[in-house]
């Protein structure tokens, strides 16, 4: 599919059926090439590393619904993780969120479709993707999604086994809430010094048990950008961390 943008006025729902059609099954690569230890568990999404303990399965359920709320940075490194190990993913109506950040997180571009500006009915678009893809991260602009409404597209990611991730909305009765924000910076020098870690405080609410909290650091490495928990954290004389925490 590719990490190409679409807009209304370049394609239709049928155009993205057609391009649909076209991808390998859920969890493959084009390829066959994914060592079989990095591909899906049958009912898991990959997540990066730090978030494993504060997930109640370890992962982003297969099937479900994610409400979001919070900086961009961690809905890069969801995209970034599952098509690393080789899913297909799309982004709706987020068009601030980084492909380059995107890749220096491990993200492979070619299983990523962005569809920026999705149109008057971004919902509609997600329910498409939904037939056909392992992960659909939805920005909802502000909107407010009806209850009925939540329950159809619920109900269709069930049924597809995709993950369906709502940020910047209202969703009704999602399966998690995952909540993260910005607490801190690090990095060399004071005023425009280089970043070299941004902090995260990230909060994970289930419908049964009590929410789970953890601190997660995004770090700046040579060619690459990890996640670390922040107890590990190191700063160290590395290139600066491109932008990807709006």
């Amino acid at each position: 599919m590719g990490s190409d943008a679409l807009s209304p006025d370049q394609g239709t729902l049928d155009e993205l059926r057609r391009r649909m059609a076209a991808i390998p099954g859920r969890g493959e690569s084009a390829s066959g090439r994914i060592p079989r230890e990095q591909r899906f568990r049958r009912d898991m999404l990959p997540v990066p590393a730090p978030l494993v303990d504060l997930l109640p399965d370890g992962g982003l359920p297969k099937g479900a619904v994610i409400a979001y709320s919070g900086a961009h940075s961690l809905l890069t490194g969801l995209l970034a993780e599952v098509t690393a190990h080789g899913g297909h993913a799309a982004v709706i109506g987020l068009p601030r969120l980084g492909l380059l950040a995107a890749a220096e997180m491990g993200a492979q571009l070619s299983r990523l479709a962005v569809i920026a500006d999705p149109g008057p009915d971004p919902a509609e678009v997600a329910a498409v993707l939904l037939d056909g893809l392992d992960l659909v991260v939805l920005g909802l602009g502000g909107l407010a999604v009806p209850p009925a409404r939540c329950r159809v597209l619920a109900a269709r990611a069930r049924n597809r086994g995709a993950t369906l991730v709502v940020a910047g909305g209202e969703w009704t009765n999602p399966s998690l809430r995952l909540d993260s924000r910005v607490t801190g910076y690090r990095g060399l020098g004071p005023g425009r010094g280089r970043l070299r870690s941004v902090c995260l405080d990230v909060r994970v609410s289930a419908k049964a048990g009590p929410p789970r909290h953890g601190h997660i650091d995004l770090c700046a490495r040579p060619g690459r950008t990890e996640w670390q928990t922040r107890e590990t954290v190191r700063v160290a004389e590395v290139p600066a961390l491109h932008e990807a925490v709006s």
